[in-house]
């Protein structure tokens, strides 16, 4: 899946209800777990934490 211009994954694991994710933004990768039973749920969460990374990388660059 793509966000911005960023390539993420999400991935069922065999638990029910936690999803695991993980993208890269330049040479640094990020993953985690999100725990909920709908699945644009999940796919919502990692595009806010994309976001939120991107939005740090910018205020990284300003300084």
């Amino acid at each position: 899946m793509n966000h911005r211009g960023i390539e993420y994954t999400l991935t069922a694991t065999s638990v029910p209800g936690v999803w695991k994710w993980q993208f890269r933004i330049g040479d640094e990768v990020k993953t985690g777990k999100t725990e909920t039973r709908i699945n644009l749920l999940a796919i919502r969460r990692v595009q806010l934490r994309i976001d939120r990374e991107l939005k740090k990388m910018e205020r990284e660059l300003e300084n």
